[in-house]
């Protein structure tokens, strides 16, 4: 199996109200794209989130201090201006996901209310426009406990399965795997945002050559409180 990952260039500031699928579409042809079946369409949540109006006014720190802690459900820990909270969708981030990146001075963006939700509905109007069947993953950036270094992961999943659960299979040597799970769509997260970077301005990519079905939710991704051994 081979992967190839396309960035889709040309797709224009987004802003409340816009049809980010016709946008996407858009960019597509001048990128000269060609969506193809079980194509994976990775979207940044910002683009998302500004098209949803999930866009507030921050004019200070103060302020941006307001929005992260009324976005989170709980704040796990404090250092300075940084949070560590967990969202409403049961995400665990810096600052509930409320970034200033990206947008006009004064304004941050929130994270969509229900990302999966979002991803199903873009890949429904997108497979209605094209003819194709696609899945949608849409990505915000985190960082990760004990490593340095932030990785995009996904946060809302339309036409793929979330984890691919490999226990009962054999490894290489014969033995039964107990705990392996993949989460195949972080993985997918992070591979599109190789060609997108955080500088460049694209915002969403074309992932090809997998031959996954099924339909799994971001959701999916979080521990349940019984299994967390770090809180």
């Amino acid at each position: 199996m081979s992967i190839e990952i396309y960035p889709i260039r040309g797709i224009p500031e987004v802003v409340p109200g816009d049809d980010l699928a016709a946008l996407i579409i858009e960019g597509l042809e001048a990128s000269q794209i060609s969506l193809f079946e079980r194509d994976v369409l990775v979207i940044t949540h910002k683009v998302v989130s500004k098209a949803e109006g999930r866009i507030e006014s921050a004019p200070d720190d103060r302020a941006y201090r307001n929005l992260a802690e009324r976005e989170a459900r709980s704040i796990l820990r404090r250092r300075g201006d940084l949070l560590i909270a967990q969202t409403e969708h049961g995400f665990i981030c810096a600052n509930a996901g409320v970034d200033r990146s990206n947008v006009a001075d004064g304004l941050a963006v929130l994270l969509p209310v229900d990302p999966d939700r979002s991803a199903h509905r873009i890949r429904l109007r997108i497979e209605r426009m094209t003819g194709v069947s696609i899945a949608v993953v849409v990505t915000d950036t985190f960082g990760r406990p004990w490593r340095r270094g932030l990785v995009d992961v996904a946060i809302g999943v339309s036409g793929l399965p979330a984890i691919l659960d490999l226990r009962g299979e054999s490894d290489a040597h014969g033995r039964t795997m107990n705990v392996t799970e993949i989460a195949i769509v972080d993985e997918i997260a992070a591979a599109a945002d190789l060609v997108m970077g955080k500088a460049d301005g694209i915002p969403a990519a074309v992932l090809r050559g997998l031959d996954l079905t099924g339909d799994g939710r971001a959701t999916d991704l979080v521990r349940p409180p019984e299994e967390d051994m770090f809180r």
